[in-house]
């Protein structure tokens, strides 16, 4: 059991931004609406990654939109709830504003927790495991800080533009070429089941939580050890829930 009976929720692929304003805003006050139904038990919220189709800030700008959002998470880090932002592949440019701003913890690499006595294995799930390599390849490049430089020195009117139009681009050919298939190919063509399983001969965990996938999945990893990934909010409205003795997946209907 958690200190005063609280809880950890997490969710993950929020993609506010796409594909247009009038569905992500849709989207974005749902999101809203969940936060705040939390709020009473939440000990800690994990916002797992791609909580943006794309972010970028610049030194004294940052991208239009999403005051709703931001203000409930300013508002509940207000109120002594920690929550975590990870960095997704969509949104890995997020610098230190939302963290100053928002009052909250932004991580970039998988971490491990330990809830209760169940030791956790957390990450947006982006470049994990084998295979992938031109996205690894992009992801890196995209790190580097002479990278982000030249890409601050275009104006936000352009820049801004032309990242959403390849982001758009992008997830088309996704779906187009089945880079993410719609269903679980099973453990030996999972790449996250298999990055699991590699860490497994490291160390024991009781969960692996990701997102990235868009699908719902909860697996296991023998007797003691489960997989989960947390679908997302772009299709449905996925999310999961540890009360220190259960791990839970729901969906929000609110």
């Amino acid at each position: 059991m958690l200190k005063d009976h609280k809880k950890i929720y997490f969710a993950s692929d929020f993609h506010l931004g796409a594909p247009d304003r009038v569905s992500s805003l849709e989207r974005e006050k749902k999101l809203v609406r969940w936060l705040e139904s939390i709020s009473g038990d939440a000990l800690e919220i994990h916002l797992m990654g791609d909580l943006f189709d794309f972010w970028f800030e610049y030194k004294r700008v940052v991208p239009r939109g999403f005051v709703r959002v931001l203000g409930k998470i300013a508002e509940l880090s207000d109120r002594g709830i920690a929550i975590k932002l990870y960095s997704g592949n969509h949104d890995m440019w997020i610098f230190d504003y939302l963290p100053q701003e928002l009052g909250i913890e932004l991580i970039r690499k998988p971490v491990v927790r330990k809830f209760g006595d169940k030791k956790f294995y957390l990450g947006h799930g982006d470049g994990l495991g084998p295979g992938d390599h031109g996205y690894k390849f992009i992801k890196r490049m995209f790190s580097f800080t002479f990278f982000q430089w030249i890409f601050a020195r275009f104006h936000p009117n352009f820049s801004i533009g032309v990242a959403n139009f390849f982001s758009s681009k992008s997830r088309e050919s996704n779906k187009k070429n089945r880079k993410e298939p719609a269903h679980f190919l099973g453990e030996d063509k999972e790449h996250l089941i298999q990055f699991c399983k590699e860490k497994l001969k490291e160390e024991h965990f009781d969960y692996f939580v990701f997102g990235h996938r868009h699908l719902l999945i909860d697996h296991p990893l023998g007797e003691k050890c489960r997989y989960i990934n947390l679908g997302d909010w772009y299709t449905q409205c996925n999310y999961a829930v540890f009360d220190g003795e259960s791990f839970n997946m729901e969906v929000f209907n609110g």
